[in-house]
């Protein structure tokens, strides 16, 4: 690419009406003033003219940072010193310093988008011919590597297909954050290896995300390393669990999160991806690999990731994130250690006592009907349960109260060989009335479809029961 030191430099392309209108106009500058004419979409367009450049690969209107076409630039001294866009006939007799340059085409005429600024190739073209800033090690393929299989092959992925990290792919994840691809967001345990924003955006782009999902994952990686989330005892434990995140907020609309049919289940990108992209992390930066540091029993399908947003629809409601101190109309994350779900049936049930007592039986399901203060769950309430309450009017705070009193028992109950079972707690408590969870250690939150009496319970790690060192992490979102 040899840009003229001096003269006049002209962007333009076929498929652009105001480039065509001023065709003659360019055909005058080429023959008058030796001008220069980049042509992006067709080496043929204009006609009649010998100072063309074929731009069909756009590196020059990429180093010269076109975003519309047509574009006028004067050199000087191989430096750009003027530069117009669109037709401005003025503007371009004043730029060429002849008075009437384009004296019989319409005085004004807007122009239309630089083929550099059409999706996806901005990013493409930053890779091939910018410094895109990326620092991660590039793992050059064979010409008929397939790259899902070589993912495969390395280790990277968490059993199902991982999309192929291209540059491109990263630096179009990258555009959904301000911050420094460079920037490090912490030691991402069990190996306490530094994690940037750009192997976040990496492992983002393997899980599946768009960039606008790129806020949310943060915030939960951010959660995740708070030491109180007990991330490393998490991937080490034998028992079920794995991170869940609930996300709150104007952020889920503007992303498409599921809350309603099928929240849980499959069918929407951001609810499939973004709890998978921080397993990825884990296991790709940190080398949490099941097997080694993982020493799960069982895992379950929620270790691949589990991931929903919150029914915010009914404003009688306290979103499960404002309840946990994030202000109104913010937006959040909440990360939990948990299991894939328990579903409960209650078809019956008219009256909020009666559910309540009905949620209470299947709440102390939780771990083992005799462990007491030993976890934590979440509830996620369907809408026809939610109706029972919001009908007696039961805000958030009395369903929690409530609840809280429903999941007590006699202590002689629970305690070790009670009922012929040796599982259970202390038998020191045999005169206690013992609440099945820590204050604070169920959360409720709404999500679900319109029809069925069905709602979820998400059991939580059993090292709950060490209440202050492993608790549920709430997380503004910084868009």
């Amino acid at each position: 690419m040899n840009t003229p030191a001096d003269g006049l430099l002209v962007f333009a392309k076929r498929d652009c009406p105001t480039c065509t209108l001023i065709e003659p106009v360019l055909q005058t500058l080429d023959r008058e003033y030796q001008a220069t004419v980049v042509t992006q979409d067709d080496p043929s367009f204009p006609a009649n003219v010998t100072h063309r450049v074929d731009d069909t690969g756009l590196e020059w209107s990429y180093r010269q940072a076109i975003e519309v076409v047509p574009t006028l630039i004067r050199l000087q001294g191989g430096r750009e010193v003027e530069r117009t866009i669109g037709w401005d006939r003025a503007e371009w007799q004043r730029i060429v310093g002849r008075a009437d340059l384009g004296s019989a085409l319409p005085a004004l005429r807007p122009g239309c988008g630089s083929k550099t600024t059409e999706p996806g190739v901005a990013e493409r073209l930053r890779a091939r011919f910018g410094d895109s800033g990326l620092r991660a090690r590039e793992i050059e393929l064979g010409e008929y590597d397939d790259p899902i299989e070589a993912c495969y092959a390395r280790g990277w992925s968490d059993g199902l297909p991982v999309v192929p990290p291209t540059d491109e792919r990263i630096l179009r994840m990258l555009s959904g954050t301000r911050r420094r691809p460079d920037e490090v967001v912490g030691l991402i345990p069990p190996n306490l290896a530094p994690c940037t924003i750009e192997k976040i955006a990496i492992n983002a782009v393997m899980a599946g995300c768009k960039p606008e999902y790129m806020p949310v994952i943060l915030a939960v990686i951010e959660a995740a390393l708070e030491p109180t989330f007990t991330m490393h005892g998490l991937l080490c434990t034998t028992y079920f669990s794995g991170p869940i995140v609930i996300v709150n907020g104007p952020i889920t609309r503007s992303i498409g999160m599921n809350s309603g049919v099928n929240a849980l289940g499959q069918g929407n990108r951001a609810n499939s991806t973004i709890t998978r992209a921080l397993n990825l992390i884990v296991r790709n930066v940190g080398g949490g690999l099941p097997g080694g540091i993982d020493r799960a029993t069982l895992g379950g399908p929620h270790k691949v990731g589990l991931c929903f947003a919150e029914d915010e629809s009914d404003p009688f409601w306290t979103p499960l994130a404002q309840a946990r101190g994030i202000a109104p109309g913010k937006s959040a994350v909440t990360l939990f250690q948990g299991e894939a779900l328990q579903g409960f049936v209650d078809q019956r049930a008219r009256t909020p006592e009666e559910l309540t007592r009905s949620l209470a039986m299947g709440l102390f399901a939780v771990n083992h009907p005799k462990l007491c203060e030993f976890g934590s769950a979440i509830l996620v309430l369907s809408p026809e349960h939610y109706r029972i309450y919001r009908q007696a009017g039961w805000d958030r705070a009395r369903v929690e109260r409530e609840l809280f009193e429903a999941l007590k028992r006699p202590g002689k109950d629970l305690v070790i060989g009670a009922g012929g079972v040796a599982e259970g707690i202390g038998p020191e408590r045999a005169n206690d009335i013992v609440s099945k969870f820590w204050p604070g250690g169920l959360l409720i939150a709404r999500a679900g479809g319109e029809a069925g009496m069905f709602s979820a319970i998400l059991a939580g790690w059993i090292a709950g029961r060490a209440r202050e060192q492993t608790v549920a992490v709430t997380t503004e979102i910084r868009e």
